[in-house]
């Protein structure tokens, strides 16, 4: 006797769970490109105030955390 089997027991991933994979991965390389455009900005501003200099420091370090947590 043959057992009949489910496509969800073979490995076969449903539309709406890949549909909703997409989604997660389109969202995450949105939020990738916005830290991106905030890493940028922070790296062009110069400035010689030793206080500025190290808020930004800190913003650059806290962004750069944040992208390698995204991969």
């Amino acid at each position: 006797m043959a057992i009949a089997l489910q496509p969800h027991e073979v490995g076969f991933v449903s539309e709406d769970a890949r549909r909703l994979a997409q989604q997660v991965q389109a969202a995450q390389e949105r939020q990738k490109q916005a830290l991106n455009l905030q890493r940028e900005n922070i790296l062009s501003q110069r400035t010689s105030h030793p206080a500025r200099r190290a808020a930004l420091e800190a913003a650059l370090s806290q962004i750069e955390g944040q992208i390698a947590h995204l991969g």
